[in-house]
């Protein structure tokens, strides 16, 4: 009796022993597999991004913008407003806006707002096809975006014609899709370099500000005129295997979160008639708090990628404290991404934007360095501020290969958007900077 007691324990264990032994040898095939799958996509590089630098004529110093919206009969009321927000933007005296803006009366037109964005897209395309000798017909992904102008033809087409790109090219515009929309553009063409391995990916990101500028009367409208102002990039990405050699990064992830949902979020920025039937941009007074939902939850997308193990324990711990001990309100402890990240760029939306990021995120002084300085010297410049930051950061020669960047975009709908850029190649400080002759003068110190 002992003895067949003896068998059916062996047995037990040998079928024990024999289902573990199955369950990791499959748990190893998943991994093997999906170690595979992942090897199979074809690594995006970043070869290089221009940014547009608008010429000293289209300066617009507080004295000049005073004295166009005294002469165009702008209300007093709205004057006093906007001279007020712009006393707290943290802008300098060298931020630009279109030369039509700058006329007397100020110029609106479907001629003037073309003007404005052909300059910008083309100067940053023809910048980067001569600094590296890039044959326009080499280019096989297309895509531009600018959320508030959207002519036809399209933008990308206007590009198209100009640098007699390929008939077969695939071509995309982004419209509507606010200050994010950036890396929207990066997430696309990431997604079509994979799916059309060994290519090249263009993009081209601007904002016009000639048709957009409000001449009404409403306080969260007169915000752009305060906040918005001339620029773009062109950026250009490869999924081609020999381009690794002289590309500057890799693209590790990107995160995207849309809010849309909420009814707050999607109406915290909004085009809409004001009550003299002007059309302008609403900006909501919720925009930060807004914002703020947003932010937590792309990081709590992205944090799993990116922290060590150690510090995502450390936070799952304080999250589970806080719940146990609900009642006493203990804070939450914020993860350390300086763990993760060696750069921050941060959207130069607006002041208020970057120092509430440098809060929460308990970011240092010289992480947010980048973005103050580009809100400082080209102001909001939507999708393409994240560009003057990483060009920035290269220019202070700050960028070290092995370094990993981090870039935070928001924008309307409302969406909070992040990608992740290993810098792969010792980059320097480079002549065809934007910053080139000026970054000896910075950082300043920005009055309150």
């Amino acid at each position: 009796m002992a003895r067949i007691q003896e068998y059916i324990l062996f047995y037990d264990e040998l079928i024990i022993s024999t289902a573990i032994c199955s369950t990791m040898a499959a748990a190893i095939a998943v991994l093997i597999l999906m170690y595979l799958i992942h090897k199979r996509k074809p690594k995006v590089y970043l070869l290089d991004f221009s940014c547009y630098r608008p010429p000293n004529s289209c300066r617009l110093p507080m004295s000049m913008f005073l004295e166009n919206v005294l002469l165009d009969g702008t209300d007093p009321d709205s004057i006093a407003f906007q001279v007020k927000i712009l006393e707290k933007s943290g802008f300098s005296e060298e931020t630009c806006i279109p030369p039509s803006l700058t006329c007397l009366p100020i110029r609106k037109s479907l001629s003037f707002a073309l003007e404005e964005v052909t300059t910008v897209m083309f100067s940053a395309v023809s910048d980067l096809f001569e600094k590296h000798n890039i044959n326009p017909r080499a280019v096989d992904v297309l895509i531009s975006n600018s959320s508030l102008f959207c002519p036809t033809p399209s933008l990308s087409t206007l590009i198209i014609n100009k640098f007699r790109m390929r008939s077969n090219i695939k071509n995309f515009n982004l419209s509507g899709m606010g200050c994010s929309a950036g890396l929207i553009a990066v997430s696309l063409a990431k997604d079509l370099l994979r799916v059309h391995s060994n290519s090249l990916a263009l993009i081209v990101s601007t904002e016009a500000l000639v048709l957009n500028w409000y001449k009404g009367k409403v306080p969260s409208m007169l915000l752009t005129n305060c906040l918005f102002r001339m620029g773009g990039a062109a950026v250009l990405m490869s999924s081609r295997k020999q381009d690794k050699g002289r590309a500057k990064y890799e693209l590790q992830h990107l995160v995207r979160t849309n809010k849309a949902q909420d009814d707050q979020s999607h109406a915290c920025v909004f085009q809409d008639m004001d009550p003299e039937n002007k059309q302008g941009i609403s900006i909501s007074k919720d925009i930060l708090h807004v914002a703020g939902d947003a932010l937590k939850a792309n990081i709590g997308a992205l944090g799993p990628m990116v922290l060590p193990i150690s510090e995502q324990i450390r936070y799952g711990i304080s999250i589970l404290i806080r719940k146990i001990w609900s009642q006493r309100r203990r804070k939450t402890r914020i993860p350390n991404f300086k763990k993760a990240f060696e750069h921050f760029c941060i959207h130069a939306g607006g002041r208020a934007v970057i120092q509430g990021i440098e809060r929460n995120l308990e970011l240092r002084k010289e992480d947010v360095e980048a973005s103050k300085m580009t809100l400082y010297r080209f102001g909001n410049t939507s999708s393409s501020s994240l560009w003057y930051e990483l060009s920035y950061i290269e220019a202070k020669g700050k960028m070290k290969k092995g370094d990993r960047v981090w870039q935070i975009a928001f924008g309307s709908g409302f969406k909070c958007n992040s990608a992740v850029w290993k810098c792969v190649a010792n980059v320097g400080a480079e002549r065809e900077n934007v910053w080139r002759d000026i970054i000896h003068s910075y950082p300043v110190e920005i009055p309150n």
